[in-house]
C-alpha cells in the first residue's frame, strides 16, 4: 500500500475539506403564517414570525 513521503500542508488539506460545506445547502420549511419558504428555527424572512409569535416588523417596499 502506497504510504505519503510527506505530510500534506495546512493549506492542502483545508483546500480538500473546503468542498464538503459547498454540498450541504440549507433545507427549507414553509411558514406556516405566510407559506413562505424559511430555515428552519430562524425567523420567517417575509413576514416577521418565529414559533406563532411576531418578533420583528417585517417593511413592504420602500
Amino acid at each position: 500500500m502506497g504510504v505519503p513521503k510527506r505530510k500534506p500542508s495546512h493549506s492542502r488539506q483545508r483546500q480538500r475539506r473546503a468542498y464538503n460545506s459547498v454540498l450541504k445547502l440549507p433545507q427549507m420549511s414553509e411558514c406556516p403564517q405566510c407559506a413562505a419558504p424559511y430555515v428552519p428555527h430562524r425567523v420567517c424572512p417575509a413576514c416577521g414570525y418565529y414559533r406563532g409569535r411576531q418578533v420583528i416588523t417585517v417593511q413592504v417596499g420602500p
